[in-house]
């Protein structure tokens, strides 16, 4: 949040970018730059540099890119506001699916902002997110509003549509912490059956491992 100077004067808000593209943070650093109320203090290339970051800068706004190697952006977003839960955390992403900006809302982002936005409307969404405001790209604005008026249930189908039923249902046990000969018990399959599931589903989710999968299944709600 903006913080008063001596003499009354308002500080720039200090901002953290997160982002494994480098020509991507070129361009944001190149848009902080150009605004004289905003000054950036550090650039992070991972999710576990980002909790690193954040911990010794304390910025006023973490602009997080929500898909990077290892460690995912929901999950820094969530480890850096358990510690730290005054700062401003706005998703700077690709991906505009209900899923994404619902797990994204589930860890406490404060907005969440296309990469194609125009550099007025991602200044707009940086101040306002360092006022502590809520704030989303307007077409996913228009989403969510469609959502809330249709009041649908958020269905492992909708969250993962390309998985099939019991690829999911294997994921929601997964999710609750069930090992796979205990799933295998469970479902009366076999070991090696629930073994190729659990690699179908990895490949499905376009995740590294099984403690990924499980990691998207729990940002979902799943488990």
């Amino acid at each position: 949040m903006n913080r008063s100077a001596e003499g009354g004067a308002v500080e720039p808000l200090t901002v953290l970018i997160v982002d494994d593209h480098v020509l991507f943070r070129d361009g944001l650093r190149a848009l902080l730059s150009s605004a004289p109320d905003t000054t950036l203090v550090g650039e992070a290339t991972t999710g576990e540099e980002a909790i690193a970051l954040a911990a010794s800068l304390q910025p006023d706004v973490i602009l997080m890119d929500l898909k990077m190697p290892g460690m995912s952006g929901i999950v820094a977003t969530r480890r850096i506001l358990h510690e730290s839960p005054h700062i401003g955390i706005l998703m700077v992403t690709m991906f505009e699916d209900e899923s994404s900006v619902f797990a994204a809302m589930r860890a406490g982002a404060r907005g969440y902002i296309l990469k194609g936005a125009k550099h007025a409307e991602m200044l707009r969404a940086i101040r306002a997110v360092g006022d502590g405001e809520a704030i989303f790209s307007p077409s996913i604005a228009r989403r969510l509003m469609e959502f809330f008026a249709t009041s649908r249930p958020v269905t492992m189908l909708q969250v993962f549509p390309d998985l099939s039923e019991r690829e999911r249902e294997i994921l929601d046990l997964l999710a609750q912490g069930y090992k796979n000969a205990e799933i295998a018990s469970r479902l009366i399959l076999s070991p090696k059956t629930v073994r190729n599931y659990v690699s179908n589903i990895i490949s499905k989710l376009q995740v590294a491992d099984r403690t990924q999968a499980i990691l998207r299944a729990r940002e979902a709600g799943l488990g």
